[in-house]
């Protein structure tokens, strides 16, 4: 029997879009509430931001000496507020730009008798969101997808030949949840077999979507006793319906209506064949990487997966239907040639969403991407490039209006521009250092070397840039970072604020940028002079240290004690994100970095959020600590997650288990769906240039499993699978090129057989061996305790 991929659900939305089930195409979102009645699909498209023209930014790079002087007289509460103030002084507002939605599509569907056996559902191998129920009648279904390869939304409506009867219409979402003026008019019409919604921004601007609909027998009339509005289609007496929907932004309305209505006739009216098209891709790319750790509950609800979880023994397989639909969620909101995943991933119901469903760049934007290469979807990646390229004007206006030095400077927060936004948070500089990262990270796992010279090599120099121009050298020859920040957290002293001097997080940021800069210049033999300067000022950087209670410290400056009671935790960023630190390569500042995170531990779960428990996670993992790294994820399913798997940035139940929302309803954060996937890959997985570990953070549930398709940097292919109660492991590895490296396994193999390369003792222990691998060729490795 086939494997059944996805969710399913007894229950519709109680009204709420947060709670309906997510599905797209990486450009283009719908939510489909799962009413039988009276169903709302909403639609979003990734470019519908409620526009504002940013004010020019200020030149106060001048004043930079005046903050760095109060940084060294100790007056913290005068310096964090001090470009702020600059900012009110010539009356510069960097606002966000806030995400909105279209519209939606309203199916008001009568069915013979009272319904029997619904139920709701997700396939995450098609992207199908079914809604299914019985009645008097017989069966009926709807079924919506949105095309990867014709950028549609397609709905079919299904059931008894004769009974299918319902009305059909564009409407504007409802704006009641929204806390400001909307700046939208919208018109709503039917015409013929098509359905149209234009609106218009008040600055002007125009977006809308168009659907054609096809009855299958019966009627399809417009209804103009039911709308006065005129704005409704209504089928009767038909075997079945199919509505096909394309969107258009920041277009003028007219003609974009003409060319999708144009569009929409080219495309067949078949349902089948219009998901085999969809499928070539998005199947594809969902198979590539495939779990199974625990019995099959493939079948099992969510509603029983999260009841099991409240009683406190978390199933397995609630944690592998999470694994897959943060694998689902990115492919679904993240497509070449369009915008990374925002906050929501590209899913938003309200005017006034929290952060506005911006691009945050200092956690959260990053962990929607971590699990994107090691899970195979290197294309996911490519909006996030994109993206953070088209807005290099702005970052090197930040950094030099600003500080007054060349390269970029990239704001913690950003939608539409990428002009520094809030405050303090101007203080951070470590922004596009991590933005960075990813960038180095593609050409790790890839192997592509254009993309290396082309545009990592590229942004990595504007980021260097800055660091040339902003960093200088103390009295003790060290380079110095003024101002700094770790982000939201203060030193443990009185009046002090965020803004500090020489924060681990920013001086982990630079060596990693710089030593990734020096690394590819070599590679390519290019600029020999400024790798040489960029070595120089390697040797500069304060080094990490560990305080008197063995923790690396947050802030590398002996004004500023650590401060245990948050629940960020920026400084372990030189052992994750960041691959710095090692077991191997500094098992001193890698223990430093487990005590770390144990004193964490005194705040308990009571600060904690969904994205941050996602966070310990993967920092867990990097530790080994595989059952530490699974209670969070448990506590992330029982606290943050909804009905629908959809994660929250805290409790939204209101049961004291994470950080108080206080009155308002907590709000959906989609980084810990991401987060979590990630962590699953850590745990099981670990990779470094020269460097893998099978099953690093094993946890003691997971006795028996396999993942297949992982990808470890390398650009070597990986399967696993193990069973620790018989003491055996097997994995095929298979390189993109020829290599030597190491390879650590979960325990010190009294046997190994290796088939396909050369295999040999390492002087690392008993666990360890050296693998060479050819290129494209195969290498199975099989050990026994």
């Amino acid at each position: 029997m086939n494997r059944f991929h996805g969710m399913i659900l007894r229950q519709p939305t109680h009204n709420r879009w947060q709670d309906a089930l997510p599905t797209g195409n990486g450009r283009v979102g719908a939510m489909v509430y799962g009413n039988i009645f009276d169903e709302n699909i909403l639609l979003n498209h990734e470019n519908l931001w409620l526009r504002n023209d940013p004010p020019e930014l200020p030149d106060i790079a001048d004043r930079l000496g005046e903050l760095r002087q109060l940084l060294a007289e100790g007056k913290y509460r005068e310096a964090e507020s001090f470009i702020g103030d600059r900012f009110d002084e010539n009356d510069y507002h960097g606002d966000i730009d806030p995400y909105h939605p279209l519209g939606d599509l309203v199916v008001v569907q009568r069915t013979p008798g009272l319904f029997k056996h619904y139920r709701r559902s997700l396939d995450f191998t098609t992207g199908e969101a079914t809604v299914a129920w019985d009645s008097d009648g017989g069966s009926f279904s709807r079924k919506l997808f949105v095309s990867r390869a014709d950028d549609v939304v397609v709905l079919t409506v299904d059931g008894p030949a004769g009974l299918i009867n319902c009305d059909l219409r564009l409407d504007e979402h409802d704006k009641t949840d929204s806390s400001r003026d909307i700046p939208i008019d919208y018109v709503a019409e039917a015409d013929g077999d098509f359905l149209t919604l234009s609106a218009t921004y008040d600055r002007g601007g125009q977006f809308g979507a168009v659907a054609r609909v096809i009855a299958r027998g019966g009627s399809l009339r417009q209804d103009k006793r039911a709308q006065v509005d005129n704005n409704l289609l209504r089928i009767t007496d038909a075997d079945g319906a199919l509505v096909l929907i394309k969107l258009f932004a920041n277009e003028p309305a007219g003609p974009a209506i003409e060319r999708l209505k144009a569009e929409l006739a080219d495309l067949p009216d078949d349902y089948e064949q219009l998901l085999a098209r969809h499928l070539v891709s998005h199947g594809e790319m969902f198979g590539r990487v495939t779990l199974a750790l625990g019995p099959e509950k493939e079948h099992d609800t969510n509603d029983a997966l999260l009841a099991e979880a409240y009683e406190g023994d978390v199933p397995t397989a609630l944690i592998e239907r999470m694994f897959e639909f943060g694998r689902f969620l990115l492919m679904c909101s993240s497509a070449p040639g369009g915008l990374p995943a925002n906050l929501q991933g590209v899913w938003n119901g309200s005017y006034s969403p929290p952060w506005s469903s911006d691009f945050h760049n200092d956690e959260n934007i990053q962990m929607n991407y971590w699990q994107a290469l090691p899970g195979n979807m290197p294309e996911a990646t490519l909006p996030y490039f994109d993206y953070y390229e088209s807005f290099l004007d702005d970052y090197r206006a930040n950094a030099s209006r600003v500080y007054g030095c060349r390269g970029i400077f990239i704001p913690i927060a950003q939608s539409t521009h990428g002009q520094m936004t809030s405050m303090p948070y101007g203080n951070w500089t470590a922004g596009a250092g991590w933005i960075a990262q990813l960038f180095w990270e593609y050409w790790l796992f890839t192997g592509d070397r254009d993309f290396l010279a082309g545009r990592v090599v590229p942004f990595l120099k504007e980021t260097a840039a800055f660091y040339e121009d902003f960093l200088f050298e103390g009295p003790d020859g060290k380079l110095v970072f003024s101002p700094s920040m770790s982000p939201e957290n203060t030193p443990s002293i009185p009046d002090c604020g965020m803004v500090t001097l020489n924060a681990t997080m920013d001086v982990a940021i630079a060596r990693e940028v710089l030593g990734s800069l020096c690394e590819a210049c070599e590679l390519l033999g290019i600029d020999p002079d400024r790798v040489e300067r960029w070595r120089s000022m390697l040797g500069k950087m304060p080094a990490y240290e560990a305080n008197e209670d063995g923790a690396i410290r947050e802030w590398l400056h002996p004004a500023f004690p650590d401060n245990y009671h948050h629940r960020h935790q920026s400084h372990i960023y030189p052992l994750f994100p960041g691959l710095e630190v090692t077991e191997e390569s500094d098992p001193a500042m890698y223990d430093a970095c487990r005590v770390a995170v144990e004193k964490r531990l005194v705040i308990g779960l009571t600060s904690q959020t969904g994205w941050s428990l996602a966070h310990m996670a993967n920092i867990y993992a990097r530790l080994g600590a595989g059952d530490r790294a699974l209670e969070c994820l448990e506590i992330l399913t029982r606290s943050c997650t909804a009905c629908n798997l959809l994660t929250y940035h805290n409790d939204w139940r209101k049961q004291g288990l994470t950080l108080h929302w206080g009155e308002s309803f907590p709000p959906f954060q989609i980084d810990a769906n991401f987060g979590l996937t990630a962590a699953v890959i850590e745990m099981l997985l670990f990779s470094k240039p020269g460097l893998i570990k099978l099953l690093p953070a094993l946890p003691t549930k997971w006795p028996a499993g396999q993942i297949n398709g992982l990808i470890a940097r390398g650009g070597v292919s990986i399967d696993i699978q193990w069973d620790m109660n018989a003491g055996t492991l097997r994995a095929e590895l298979t390189a993109r090129q020829a290599q030597t490296l190491t390879v650590k396994l979960p325990f010190g193999p009294t046997e190994i057989t290796c088939d396909g390369g050369e295999i040999s003792a390492s002087d690392l222990g008993p666990a360890y061996r050296q693998l060479t691998l050819l290129a494209g060729h195969s290498v199975t490795m099989e050990a026994a305790r």
